[in-house]
């Protein structure tokens, strides 16, 4: 059975909270190793879903906005200071009726468009942290059981880190309004 529309809709969803996806983070440890406080989790994380990018101006170009072709895009911000860390964590969940070049074409798109001089459009609640894009850019891929092994084996092959999502999702024992920073992730 492929991946279906709704797998990746719910993991698109559940991802976008800062708590998801430190919990997506707990799955790959290297990554869950550059949040700056997970005594402070909101103000360590910041997600954006279907991310932004404005690359800079040069000598030859105009300054031009882009969506960038990965799904969610984790940025690292230091509590105390409110900047923008080194890290950002770039993941691609695996899309229906997506196969491996595509999803591997993905990645290879956003290196291109983060090689240039670029900030993030931050979310409205994160605006006073300085984003600035960086060159430290780490990919997460985020497959489903359904994903055929063709792609897993793909990934493996091309050293990229994955995750296989499992049911049930974080959220959806808990409704949203129930979560505070000290909650716990079950």
């Amino acid at each position: 059975m492929p991946v279906q529309k709704s797998d990746y809709e719910a993991s698109l969803a559940e991802y976008s909270h800062h708590i998801a996806a430190i919990a997506l983070l707990k799955q790959y440890r290297p990554y869950l190793e550059m949040i700056p406080s997970l005594r402070r989790p909101d103000e360590s994380v910041i997600t954006i879903p279907l991310p932004i990018i404005r690359l800079r101006k040069t000598e030859t170009t105009a300054p031009q906005t882009t969506c960038l072709p990965c799904d969610l895009a984790i940025l690292m911000c230091d509590p105390e200071w409110k900047i923008k860390t080194g890290a950002e964590i770039l993941v691609f969940i695996h899309r229906p009726h997506e196969d491996f070049s595509d999803l591997l074409g993905r990645w290879r798109q956003t290196q291109v468009f983060l090689d240039k001089d670029y900030e993030w459009l931050m979310p409205y609640r994160h605006k006073h942290v300085l984003s600035e894009g960086t060159n430290t850019i780490y990919p997460l891929f985020v497959v489903f059981n359904e994903t055929s092994e063709r792609i897993q084996r793909g990934l493996v092959g091309a050293e990229l880190p994955f995750v296989i999502q499992a049911p049930p999702l974080v959220f959806e024992d808990h409704p949203i309004d129930s979560f505070s920073p000290e909650s716990p992730i079950t």
